[in-house]
């Protein structure tokens, strides 16, 4: 199995983390929430939203072609790059993952708080 390192987030993960299994299939998002990164996804992970944008540092191109949906929400996402995905679109693949969570996201439930 893959795995998935988890660059340092200030609030979500200020160590980063190693993800030694990543199961093939699996998305990063819910990798991320099974091993304690609590990642937003305000949609429920339906790709309706970009609150669970991330940036694949390496293994990009091992993940599946993201959706026109996908790219179209993505176009939305706070400090967009050419590297970012929905991480409840992305499927983990074979190859190990870096992974980088933008340091602010565009959650208007938690902007109200």
């Amino acid at each position: 199995m893959p795995k998935i390192t988890v660059l340092p987030h200030a609030e979500l993960c200020p160590e980063g983390k190693i993800i030694e299994t990543a199961p093939e299939g699996e998305t990063i998002c819910d990798v991320l929430l099974d091993n304690g990164i609590e990642i937003d996804h305000a949609c429920e992970k339906s790709c309706a939203c970009t609150t669970c944008h991330v940036i694949v540092r390496q293994g990009f191109d091992s993940l599946p072609e993201p959706s026109e949906i996908e790219e179209d929400l993505l176009d939305q996402a706070w400090g967009l790059e050419a590297e970012s995905r929905l991480s409840c679109q992305a499927k983990v693949c074979d190859e190990d993952l870096v992974v980088e969570i933008p340091k602010y996201t565009i959650n208007h439930a938690r902007e109200e708080h």
